[in-house]
C-alpha cells in the first residue's frame, strides 16, 4: 500500500497495528528518579570533566559528581545502578546516516563483500538475489544492497544480462555500496522508461554496452533516481519492519539520536508516525531531500510540522553535490589515481551543475533553511563553498552551521575557508578502515589518500566537526568512527595519514557534543550536564584506556530520556 492511498478507511488499521506493535515492544518509561554510581563518567562538557556518578529525574539530568554526593540524593524509591567501574558517557549521535536503512536486509538481499558480508563474486551475488524471489509475488521487485565492484572477484559491476539471469519476470536491482549507483535488469529498465534513446540526465550517467547506446544496466547518480523512487514506495508494513530492525541495531550500539539524512517522503512519514506512537524510542533528526520536495520548500507548501514529533526534528534541507570516490563519481580537481575506463583525464563530475548549485543554495539559504550538502571530491567541495559564500554575501547569517557532509577530500585551504564561512564538516572517518587501502592504491594515490577526512586540519583551524558512519553504507558502529579518527588504520593494517590522527577524547566529542552542536541541539543533548536530557550509554570498559582496542568495547546499556531502550542480557 502506498502512502498516497492511506485514507480514512486505512488509517485506523495502521494506527491499530502500530498500537499493538507498541504494546508488543513495551515502549519503556523512565523511573521518577535513578542514579548511576561508582563509574567512570565522561561528561563531555566544555572542560571534559570526568566524574563518578550522575542523578536523573525522569527524563532530565539532575546532577553529576562523586558517588557520595549523588548517593545523598537517594530515597527509598530511587533506582540505583552500580556501574562497578564501567564507563558512562552521552549517547552517541548519528551525525549523518539514513535511518532506518540499516534494517534493509530484513527485506532485501545483503550483497556486501568481506569484511561487511559474504559475497565474493557475481555468481554468489546472483544466488543471493535468486533467494529473494521466493518472497515477492510475480512481477514484484527483487533487490539487493551493498555490492562493491572492487571487492568482487571479477573487479567489475554486474551487468544487465547477469541480472536477467536472476529473473526476466521480476524487476531486479543490485545497489552499490556507495548508495550512488545501481545495476538494473531489463524489466527494471523498462519500468523506468530507460532504453537506447534515453539521454543521460543532468548529473548522472546511463552505462552503455560497448559500441552501442543500449543500456548495460549501470545507472550512476541522478540516472538511478526514478528506479529508487519505485523501490522506496514501501508499504506501511515494510516500513515497520525496517524501523523495528534499525531501532534494535542503533540502540544496541549506543545511539540515542539517529538521522535520516535525505530520505523519500514515505520513509520520512513512516519515521514520524512510528516515533509518535513510541515504536521508535530514539531521537530522530531528518533532512528532506531538496530534489524530493522541490518548489514546496520555497513556496511555503512544505511544513516541517507535518513530520515533526516530540522526538523528531526536521533539521534543514539536504543537497547532493557529487557522488562517491569509490564509485568514481566524486568530483575532483585532479584526475583519479587509476584512470577510469582508461581515461587519464577523468575527474568525476558534479551531480548538480555549478551554476544550478549556486542558485539552489542561495534560494534555500535566503528562505532560512540550515543546509546539509554532500560533497566528497575537492572540486565539489570548492563549488559548495563558493555557493555558500555567495549565499552568505546576499543573506548573511551570524552562525549558519552549514554542514558539509563527508568532506572526504577537503584540502587544507578549503578547511580554512570553512572556518571563515561558518561551515562545519561531518567526516566519514571510518573510510580509512573500510576503503583506505583502495583509496591509496586505486582511487587517490598515497599523497591524497593520506589527507582523507582531515580531522587534525579541522582542529588546527578551529573548525568544529562531527564524524558519522553513513549507515547503511557501513554498519552503525560509533566506536569504529572514534577508533578510525584516533588510529587511521586501514583494513590491511597500514596507517593512512598519521598526521591527521586526533585524541580519543576529541574523537568522542565528534560523536556526542560536537555532533549535537552541529544541528543546534547542544543545549539539550550531547553532554552530561544538569538540565539536559538523560541520553546515556554504558560501555563495558573505558575507551581512554587502550585506543587500539576501544572499538571492541561492548555497549551494556542505552538510555534515552531516562528510559532504558537497550540492555545487554
Amino acid at each position: 500500500m502506498k502512502w498516497k492511498t492511506i485514507g480514512l478507511v486505512v488509517l485506523p488499521l495502521v494506527v491499530g497495528f502500530a498500537v499493538l506493535a507498541k504494546i508488543a515492544l513495551r515502549t519503556p518509561e523512565p523511573p521518577a528518579h535513578q542514579v548511576f554510581i561508582n563509574g567512570n563518567v565522561l561528561t563531555m562538557d566544555a572542560d571534559n570533566h570526568i566524574v563518578q556518578a550522575i542523578s536523573v529525574r525522569k527524563d532530565r539530568i539532575e546532577a553529576v559528581g562523586n558517588s557520595d554526593e549523588i548517593m545523598a540524593l537517594v530515597t527509598n524509591s530511587t533506582v540505583v545502578t552500580d556501574l562497578r567501574g564501567r564507563t558512562l558517557l552521552p549517547g552517541f549521535i548519528d551525525a549523518h546516516g539514513h535511518f532506518p536503512g540499516s534494517g534493509a536486509t530484513a527485506l532485501v538481499a545483503d550483497l556486501n563483500s568481506p569484511p561487511l558480508g559474504k559475497i565474493q563474486n557475481i555468481k554468489e551475488l546472483q544466488e543471493a538475489l535468486i533467494k529473494q524471489i521466493a518472497t515477492p509475488a510475480p512481477g514484484n521487485w527483487v533487490t539487493g544492497i551493498g555490492y562493491d565492484d572492487t571487492l568482487l572477484a571479477e573487479h567489475r559491476h554486474p551487468t544487465r544480462q547477469e541480472l536477467d539471469e536472476v529473473s526476466t519476470e521480476h524487476p531486479v536491482v543490485a545497489s552499490h555500496i556507495s548508495g550512488h549507483m545501481l545495476v538494473a535488469n531489463s524489466r527494471a529498465l523498462e519500468l523506468a522508461g530507460i532504453d537506447a534513446s534515453t539521454p543521460d540526465p543532468v548529473g548522472g550517467v546511463i552505462g552503455r554496452m560497448p559500441g552501442s547506446q543500449e543500456p548495460n544496466g549501470l545507472l550512476e547518480e541522478t540516472a538511478r533516481l526514478d528506479i529508487e523512487e519505485m523501490l522506496l514506495d514501501l508499504s506501511i508494513g515494510n516500513i515497520f519492519t525496517l524501523v523495528k530492525a534499525a531501532v534494535r541495531d542503533y540502540a544496541s550500539h549506543g545511539v540515542t539520536t539517529a538521522q535520516a539524512g535525505g530520505m523519500a517522503k514515505s520513509l520520512l512519514k513512516g519515521n514520524s508516525l512510528f516515533s509518535k506512537l513510541g515504536i521508535v524510542p530514539l531521537r530522530l533528526n531528518m533532512f528532506p531531500f531538496e530534489h524530493d520536495f522541490g518548489e514546496d520548500l520555497l513556496s511555503g507548501e512544505y511544513d516541517p510540522e507535518d513530520y515533526s514529533a516530540e522526538r523528531v526534528a526536521m533539521i534543514g534541507v539536504k543537497l547532493v553535490a557529487d557522488g562517491s570516490i569509490q564509485g568514481y563519481t566524486g568530483y575532483l580537481s585532479q584526475p583519479y589515481h587509476t584512470p577510469y575506463h582508461g581515461d587519464a583525464a577523468y575527474k568525476g563530475y558534479p551531480a548538480i551543475p555549478r551554476e544550478d548549485l549556486i542558485a539552489k543554495v542561495k534560494a534555500l539559504h535566503a528562505a532560512g533553511y540550515q543546509l546539509a550538502i554532500h560533497a566528497n571530491g575537492d572540486e565539489s567541495i570548492e563549488d559548495v563553498l563558493d555557493a555558500f559564500e555567495a549565499a552568505q554575501s546576499e543573506h548573511p547569517v551570524a552562525d549558519p552551521r552549514m554542514i558539509l557532509i563527508h568532506s572526504q577530500m577537503a584540502r587544507e585551504d578549503q578547511i580554512a575557508r570553512m572556518k571563515d564561512l561558518g561551515v562545519t564538516p561531518s567526516f566519514f572517518s571510518a573510510h580509512t578502515w573500510y576503503w583506505g587501502d583502495r583509496h591509496r592504491e586505486i582511487f587517490m594515490g598515497p599523497g591524497r589518500a593520506a589527507a582523507i577526512s582531515p580531522a587534525k586540519w579541522a582542529q588546527q583551524y578551529g573548525v568544529r566537526f562531527s564524524s558519522h558512519m553513513d549507515t547503511p553504507v557501513t554498519p552503525m558502529r560509533p566506536l569504529q568512527a572514534v577508533w578510525s579518527m584516533v588510529n587511521r588504520q586501514t583494513y590491511s593494517g597500514y596507517v593512512l595519514g598519521p598526521e591527521q590522527r586526533i585524541s580519543v577524547m576529541d574523537a568522542l566529542r565528534a560523536l556526542t557534543i560536537d555532533a549535537a552542536w552541529q544541528v543546534f541541539q547542544d543545549n539539550d543533548v550531547g553532554s552530561l550536564e544538569p538540565g539536559k536530557y538523560a541520553d546515556l550509554v554504558v560501555l563495558s570498559g573505558n575507551p581512554l584506556d587502550n585506543p587500539m582496542e576501544m572499538r571492541d568495547l561492548q555497549v551494556d546499556r542505552t538510555v534515552v530520556g531516562g528510559a532504558t531502550v537497550f540492555q545487554k542480557p
